[in-house]
């Protein structure tokens, strides 16, 4: 979904900086964004409490930065331009799952816009699944609830986490150069630019 579907990757990070100067810790928090693509907040949150040990339960950073992100989705749409008309291509001939290493409140953001929920059969967040990307919990999870086989599955990223679950569930992988140039993303069994490119190899 992210960096995917919606261009959402610095969404996510305005809405974690909006909650780490609220906590005090907007120029000390020593995150790298990128290195988090494709992972869950859940991991972010935790390597930064183990760090820092704010007073704020994880419970807490993760509601607070879910509601951000939703108030940014919903204002900004950033939707990547001929996104949902080709989704609605795609659905026509396969059956399309959404995995994602986001909270079910972020999907259920992005998935408001356009009414893009209808599209999918399956949806998992992170939350579903015990261990998240690069582990291959998430996607084998989809497969699993849209009744196929995971070498039968096609799995579309844009980050490093992402293609690396995968490839350990068994699945062919195309990535898009969205968020991260082709080299970081060059284990996917395709690399596109383009979603024309991408079009071309699913149909």
């Amino acid at each position: 979904m992210d960096g995917v579907i919606v261009d959402s990757e610095p969404l996510h990070e305005r809405a974690f900086r909006e909650v780490l100067d609220e906590i005090g810790f907007g120029r000390t928090h020593g995150i790298d964004f990128p290195a988090y693509y494709g992972k869950s907040d859940v991991v972010v949150w935790r390597e930064f409490i183990a760090r820092h040990r704010p007073p704020q339960p994880l419970e807490e950073l993760l509601a607070r930065k879910d509601e951000k992100f939703a108030a940014l989705v919903k204002r900004e749409e950033r939707i990547f331009e001929g996104l949902p008309e080709l989704l609605e291509k795609v659905a026509r001939r396969y059956s399309l799952g959404l995995a994602s290493g986001s909270r079910h409140p972020s999907i259920n953001a992005v998935l408001a816009l356009r009414d893009l929920r209808h599209l999918f059969r399956a949806i998992v967040s992170s939350e579903d699944v015990t261990h998240g990307k690069p582990a291959p919990d998430i996607f084998l999870r989809a497969a699993g609830l849209l009744g196929v086989e995971p070498t039968d599955c096609c799995v579309i990223e844009d980050s490093a986490a992402g293609v690396e679950a995968a490839l350990a569930a068994g699945m062919t992988v195309i990535a898009i150069t969205n968020s991260l140039p082709a080299a970081e993303l060059a284990r996917a069994t395709k690399v596109v630019s383009t979603y024309e490119e991408l079009q071309r190899w699913l149909f």
